[in-house]
């Protein structure tokens, strides 16, 4: 079991960049698959971008690639979302999922492991 807790919200202006932060408790973290979704006031939850077991291929949503990126680093226990050239529609609170599978899916239902998530705002 697991313990996820997301840093690096807050608020910016378009064009800007945040990297944010997924730092997990537990020893076999680095067995765990992690993705980051978020979810904008009154829409669903979507996926983001995730990540597998270390050396595995990354994945991104369709509208971030290119502006998002994720890593992980295993000694830290922590996974990152590197967000560049950041836009109003990026607004949402973010949130950091992991999973001991280690298998990337992109429905939310696939993780176990939630944290409570940091808020991104961007302004225009």
């Amino acid at each position: 079991q697991v313990q996820v807790v997301e840093s690096g919200g807050g608020l910016v202006q378009a064009g800007d960049s945040l990297r944010l932060s997924c730092a997990a408790s537990g020893r076999t973290f680095w067995l765990y698959a992690v993705a980051w979704f978020r979810q904008a006031p009154g829409k669903e939850r979507k996926f983001v971008a995730g990540i597998p077991v270390s050396g595995g291929r990354t994945y991104s949503a369709d509208s971030e690639e290119g502006r998002f990126t994720i890593s992980r680093d295993n000694a830290k226990n922590t996974v990152y979302l590197q967000m560049n050239n950041l836009k109003p529609e990026d607004t949402a609170v973010y949130y950091c999922a992991a999973d001991p599978s280690g298998t990337i899916r992109m429905d939310a239902t696939g993780y176990a492991y939630w944290g409570q998530g940091t808020q991104v705002t961007v302004s225009s």
